[in-house]
């Protein structure tokens, strides 16, 4: 804080405030009251933040920024410390896509378990009806009606298609 007490800061906030209404009374005459009007309330805040004890407090956190930056660029022990925060997100980030994968896997051995294993037949009831089973998707296809031999190309893809469940 002695740096900030050293500073006549009084006569500095006056002199700008003055030379802000100068410009603010030529900017009335050159492009009318509302720019005039806008530029005497920018004019009128060094003054204010004076009597008020804002600059200060702008003072102080000022100088707690500069101060913080500097000692983050010049020290050899923060970039040190963003390095290992940065080598810590990146292990998040790996083991989370290993993680899901395994999850995935265990998903898909366990939703196809082996046949009889594990296996017991449900009996429906009132509040759960049996579900049909889904009949073969070949069967559930519509029929097309027979194509003229022209359309050879494409036999082949609809063949192949029909044998899928998807025409």
């Amino acid at each position: 804080m002695g740096t900030f007490n050293a500073i006549a800061w009084l006569p500095l906030c006056a002199g700008v405030s003055i030379a802000g209404l100068v410009l603010a009374f030529l900017a009335f005459k050159r492009r009318g009251a509302a720019a005039g009007m806008r530029m005497a309330a920018w004019a009128l805040l060094p003054v204010a933040a004076y009597l008020t004890g804002a600059l200060q407090a702008l003072w102080t956190i000022g100088t707690t920024v500069v101060g913080f930056v500097t000692s983050l660029v010049f020290n050899p022990t923060v970039w040190i410390g963003v390095a290992v925060a940065g080598l810590s997100a990146v292990l998040f980030v790996v083991s989370g896509v290993m993680r899901g994968r395994k999850l995935g896997r265990g998903r898909k051995n366990k939703s196809a378990p082996e046949a009889g294993e594990g296996q017991r037949p449900v009996k429906p009831s009132a509040e759960k009806p049996a579900v049909a089973s889904r009949p073969p998707a070949a069967a559930a296809a519509p029929k097309t009606s027979q194509k003229a031999k022209g359309d050879d190309d494409f036999s082949d893809i609809e063949e192949l298609l029909k044998r899928r469940g998807i025409s």
